[in-house]
């Protein structure tokens, strides 16, 4: 059975930094590239950042610049490290085993002050 279960979620401040990781099991997490999506109130989940099975990434352009995905298979865990947050990054953010249906049950990200 796959389970994808995040953590690290929380309150901070306009301009901090936080940082996400999801923990697999249930699957042979070196064959498969991994992402992260968020989804704010009233909005479709969007995809945030993905990395591959040779750890080539990809970001939204909301976020270049400012986070960056990455990964361990030796502890089957993809990490999002976010940086100078802002209020609009404010969501719930999922992580997700891309064309499998696997998600995580997500974290909460808020961004005030």
């Amino acid at each position: 059975q796959v389970q994808l279960v995040e953590s690290g979620g929380g309150l901070v401040q306009p301009g901090g930094s936080l940082r996400l990781s999801c923990a697999a099991s249930g699957v042979r997490f070196s064959l498969y590239g991994m992402a992260w999506y968020r989804q704010a109130p009233g909005s479709q989940r969007e995809l945030v950042a993905s990395i591959t099975v040779g750890a080539a990434t990809n970001y939204a352009d909301p976020v270049k610049g400012r986070f960056i995905i990455s990964r361990d298979n030796s502890k089957n865990t993809v990490d999002l490290q976010m940086n100078s947050l802002k209020p609009e990054d404010t969501a719930v953010y999922y992580c997700n085993i891309p064309r499998t249906g696997h998600w995580g049950q997500g974290t909460q990200v808020t961004v005030s002050s």
